[in-house]
């Protein structure tokens, strides 16, 4: 039985619009005022509002305004009752948050009507929203499992690995691995599917399993040439996958301190080192590829540098810089990158303490897209 509250000072209203709706099996709840209302509507949630415009004290205008601010009763169909009927009026009303309006003097058929459609509507609302709450639900639930299987941080004498996934509202594509492939090699990579939901995140985990258990057929996987190339075929885009991945893939031979290394259309690794002045040197490691998926005959080349002792590798995603900023502009690459290079030539900075500096850029509470990065520190000798 749906519950309907009546907000009004007039007591013969009152008993009108009682009656009537009883008379129709609904549940009526009384109040007459709007403070009364207020307390009411918080306290039983209504299905349905009918509410007098004219009040003494709180307004049905602000009482409409009040009760669309709380979200508890967000799907409450809100009726406003009036003898004012000019389009001002009603202009006034919508933009309160007003969902129908009924005139005095109430035509008992028109109210019915009216009480029967903003019924109909409340469902529609309140299912809408169970589903929308279902949907952020599940995307929850993927999060966690995505960060579930990501690889616990590394201390070794020779290196530290660590790193953060925070996953957006909407859930990204983004993953990222790293673990030893024997007892000198590292494999080190970070991946970005595009779009958003778990369309996008199961690709990811995919990759993820197929690299760390070696899943992809006839590949030698110390050379990141062979693991793009196999990976390029096996997530071609079709007519039912639209989804593309970019990539940053190395392998670091600790003994030697080389780093090969391949990408395909993901941002460039970023190795900061030391001069003899101290001075911060920056280098991008990125080869040439397009993304993986976008063209089965894509090639993709690797390439391989040396590792100062005393150096920091970077990994990320596109999301850790294209951020909104609080003047509305978009924060982008380079802004990024000095703010890196900034960072270091003070003191070696945590991850949290990157984290906490790069969201005060951020306009938001919450990042728009996926926001992952690895951090590789170089001891040394």
């Amino acid at each position: 039985m749906a519950q309907i509250l009546i907000i009004d000072d007039d007591l013969a209203i009152q008993k009108l619009l009682s009656k009537s709706l009883m008379r129709s099996q609904y549940q009526v709840i009384v109040a007459s005022n709007g403070n009364e209302g207020l307390e009411k509507a918080l306290q039983y949630c209504p299905a349905l509002i009918i509410c007098d415009w004219l009040m003494p004290g709180l307004d049905g205008l602000e009482v409409c305004r009040q009760i669309k601010a709380t979200p508890k009763l967000s799907t409450t169909f809100f009726i406003l009752l009036t003898a004012q009927g000019s389009l001002n009026d009603r202009i006034m009303g919508l933009d309160a948050g007003a969902d129908d309006f009924l005139c005095k003097p109430i035509e008992i058929n028109e109210l019915q009507a009216r009480v029967r459609a903003g019924l109909r509507l409340h469902q529609l609302s309140h299912d809408l929203q169970q589903q929308k709450q279902l949907l952020e639900d599940e995307l929850t639930e993927a999060a966690n499992y995505v960060c579930s299987i990501l690889p616990e941080p590394i201390t070794t004498p020779n290196l530290s690995i660590d790193f953060r996934f925070i996953p957006s509202l909407q859930l990204g594509g983004d993953s990222l691995d790293f673990f030893w492939l024997d007892e000198e090699h590292l494999v080190i990579y970070l991946l970005d599917v595009s779009g958003h939901g778990l369309r996008a995140a199961l690709p990811s985990l995919s990759v993820i399993n197929l690299i760390r258990y070696q899943g992809l057929n006839q590949v030698d996987y110390y050379q990141p040439i062979q693991v793009l190339t196999a990976l390029n075929k096996t997530f071609q885009m079709n007519q039912r996958n639209d989804k593309y991945l970019t990539i940053w893939y190395g392998v670091y031979h600790q003994t030697s301190g080389y780093l090969t290394y391949a990408s395909a259309g993901h941002p460039p690794a970023i190795l900061l080192s030391y001069s003899s002045q101290g001075k911060v040197c920056k280098q991008h490691l990125r080869t040439t590829g397009l993304p993986i998926g976008m063209f089965a005959e894509s090639r993709y080349e690797q390439s391989v540098c040396q590792i100062p002792s005393g150096s920091s590798l970077y990994l990320f995603s596109d999301g850790i810089y294209e951020i909104q900023q609080k003047d509305g502009q978009i924060w982008g690459l380079e802004n990024f990158l000095q703010f890196l290079n900034n960072f270091h030539t003070y003191s070696l900075p945590s991850l949290d303490q990157l984290i906490k500096a790069i969201q005060y850029f951020h306009q938001n509470t919450h990042f728009q897209d996926d926001f992952s990065i690895i951090q590789i520190n170089f001891f040394k000798d």
